[in-house]
């Protein structure tokens, strides 16, 4: 990786000039390479000059230039030159590079970008954890996607990713949903639609409640049978809970999403008394005020983290705890990723500092966070009526609007191969409104700017790879010939092979920094890279033999790159829409 060179020969210039030069306390900061947001000024630049420049009493002008004929006296083949220019240096690739770079990217193109970063290392992605009995909401799909999303991007860089759909199946909820079913409910109710009617029945139960202080107690006294082993509220529970999971398998198979568990709280629950005892035992936890049990996080800076309430009841911080050991233990991982919404971010870190008091942070412990879902008023994401929007009413609505969008630009299509495209369409759409905006970011919720063919969308990319594909499929496949690629001088097919080049970087970026919307810009500017070139550009008509295989070389290596990126955020593609 280019960056990579980068940054190993700045490295190894500082540290010749710091010994030539005799700098005492002279240290090496991070060398970020970024883009130039001119392109006129170069390929990469660093501005590692402003942060030397009070180590060293010099100005940013004075430590670039110097730094720039250094690089310029021994640079690689890669390197034509570099440049100082107002404290920045600049660095332009040469040309021969660049090609050669194409002639890579293209034999390896249905790989290009993969790593073995990971090779050998485990990492728990956390991700969906919807409540049992519950519908999954926007803020849901958010999550479901976001965390699908980096788990390919962790699996892509070779990491062994465990893909884990964590239920909140446990809690004095479901004594409510107990108490309603033997009142009101069947078993008819929970197999024809589990998900609505439980709500339904819970709705209900709270509803009445509020009213009947008896219903209240009948309620937390079925929860107590059914943490006491109760037979038949044991069987209520699992069907509930079976149930919800077939529900919820439908949704995430029309996404195309896999987990490889749904172990939830409820595995936890016998755990608990014996966790809660051992935190006293050793000093852990104590006995707060009233009688909770508590640890301490006062040198953190954080309030205590409750794990038992005064009644003898557990918390999600508890089941949290007992998760952690049993990952540690029966996994090893070396990372667990926890993607979950912004509010819950004092939980984690309560959680986080927690681990670290019990020595239970051997694996890096990630709270990916994320925004809010808004509607275009920039009120949360509901009906006009206030009512919650559901995950799978959104899904559908985003197939029939692209299968209206599609019928009318291919009216010749069938009704079975229309609803074929609109559905890979309008889940493209669905998925990249959800991944290209920034995770802490609440995300304006618009039809119209999700559909788009033409702006930062999910079909726009997807209408580029299958106009990149169009131009293929109406040519002879480019057979790969380095002399033919000598033919690629103009300054369009030159950026879009730099902008190919940066690919791999982009994803050990996206997962490193465990973000997807870095990913989703550098494809968005991959297709109207790609466009310009196409409309600008002869391509099949072009009557020079050599120079059209390399420009087909060329638009192929696109295809797959931006085939490969869509992949990774989980969005299919079709050679024609």
């Amino acid at each position: 990786m280019i960056k990579e060179k980068i940054k190993t020969l700045l490295g190894n210039i500082l540290t010749s000039l710091a010994d030539k030069n005799n700098w005492s306390d002279f240290k090496i900061q991070e060398i970020v390479i970024e883009r130039p947001t001119n392109i006129e000024f170069g390929d990469y630049t660093v501005n590692i000059a402003f942060g030397l420049a009070k180590q060293l009493g010099k100005s940013p002008q004075n430590i670039a230039q110097i730094l720039a004929d250094e690089i310029n006296k021994s640079k690689p083949e890669e390197i034509e030159r570099a440049e100082s220019v107002g404290g920045y240096i600049n660095f332009l690739l040469s040309a021969g590079f660049v090609r050669s770079q194409l002639a890579e990217i293209y034999k390896n193109r249905d790989s290009f970008g993969m790593s073995n970063v990971g090779a050998g290392r485990k990492v728990i992605v956390e991700y969906s954890s919807v409540n049992i009995a519950k519908p999954m909401h926007a803020g849901h799909l958010r999550n479901t996607l976001l965390g699908d999303a980096l788990a390919n991007i962790l699996a892509f860089q070779g990491y062994e990713v465990i893909r884990w759909n964590y239920l909140g199946d446990w809690g004095t909820q479901f004594g409510k949903i107990i108490a309603a079913y033997k009142r009101w409910g069947d078993e008819s109710m929970v197999e024809s639609d589990p998900i609505k009617n439980l709500v339904e029945l819970y709705v209900r139960f709270n509803k009445e409640a509020a009213d009947n202080p008896d219903l209240e107690r009948a309620g937390q006294g079925e929860f107590k049978k059914l943490e006491a082993g109760d037979e038949e509220n044991r069987r209520l529970w699992e069907m509930f809970v079976k149930k919800s999971i077939e529900a919820l398998k439908e949704i995430y198979a029309n996404l195309d999403i896999r987990f490889d568990t749904y172990i939830g709280e409820s595995f936890y629950e016998s755990k608990l008394k014996t966790l809660v005892g051992g935190l006293l035992e050793k000093g852990f936890a104590k006995v707060g005020e009233g009688g909770a049990i508590i640890i301490d996080l006062e040198k953190y800076g954080l309030p205590p983290g409750l794990i038992r309430k005064s009644d003898g009841a557990t918390l999600y911080m508890t089941r949290d705890i007992a998760n952690l050991e049993y990952r540690l233990s029966e996994f090893n991982p070396e990372k667990i990723i926890y993607v979950v919404a912004n509010e819950q971010a004092l939980h984690f870190k309560q959680l986080f500092a927690i681990a670290e008091i019990l020595g239970l942070n051997e694996a890096e412990l990630k709270h990916v966070s994320y925004g809010l879902i808004l509607d275009e008023d920039n009120k949360k994401l509901s009906t006009r009526k206030g009512k919650m929007i559901t995950a799978d009413s959104i899904i559908g609505e985003s197939v029939d609007r692209a299968e209206s969008i599609v019928r009318e630009k291919n009216k010749e299509l069938s009704n079975e191969k229309c609803r074929e495209v609109a559905n890979v369409v309008g889940l493209g759409a669905l998925k990249y409104s959800m991944l290209k905006d920034h995770t802490h970011s609440d995300i304006v919720f618009s039809w119209e700017r999700i559909l788009d063919f033409r702006g930062n969308s999910g079909p726009y990319l997807q209408y580029t790879y299958a106009r990149l594909m169009g131009i293929l499929n109406k040519s002879n496949r480019p057979e790969l010939s380095s002399s033919d690629l000598d033919n690629l001088v103009e300054k369009t097919e030159l950026a879009i092979i730099k902008h190919l080049v940066d690919f791999p970087d982009i994803v050990v970026d996206s997962g490193k920094m465990y973000l997807t919307n870095n990913l989703a810009l550098y494809l968005y500017e991959l297709a109207n890279l790609a466009n310009r070139f196409y409309e600008t550009t002869p391509i099949i008509k072009d009557e020079d033999a050599s120079r059209r295989n390399a420009r087909l070389v060329l638009i192929s290596a696109s295809a797959s790159t931006l085939k490969s990126g869509l992949e990774l955020l989980g969005i299919n593609v079709l050679e024609k829409i």
